[in-house]
């Protein structure tokens, strides 16, 4: 099953981990992702430390837990590869709109290309990418 497929449907919950140019790490809940025509994943963000650390460390890691019983999921390794600003596109690909009054301020769409994809549990983690 491709990621496209797999992540239409299937809910579940979602962190996404990045580390600053320091190695200072975050993790953060994040919505599924957005998989574009490419192939390239891209998630819609607001200007914060997950944001932030992107602009000196492209490298993110996205686990994420399905609805499921027991441990089902995936852990995907990502590199960032561009991003947008307030763009159409943006606009086009949210699932959840505020009212003007809410709305936290600028959003990026950052576009990352998937380094690498294991399951949520087992093999995989000594595996040189």
């Amino acid at each position: 099953m491709n990621l496209q497929e797999y992540f239409e449907n299937r809910k579940g919950l979602g962190v996404l981990s990045t580390a600053d140019g320091e190695g200072r790490v975050n993790s953060a809940i994040y919505a599924r992702p957005h998989v574009m025509d490419d192939g390239t994943l891209a998630f819609i963000m607001p200007d914060r430390l997950t944001h932030f650390n992107l602009q000196s460390n492209p490298h993110a890691a996205y686990l994420f837990r399905e609805n499921e019983p027991g441990y089902q999921g995936k852990r995907i390794h990502l590199t960032k590869v561009r991003e947008e600003t307030n763009s159409e596109l943006l606009h086009s690909l949210r699932r959840k709109f505020y009212p003007p009054e809410v709305e936290e301020g600028l959003r990026s769409i950052v576009f990352f290309e998937v380094d690498k994809v294991m399951p949520l549990i087992g093999p995989g983690e000594a595996e040189p990418k």
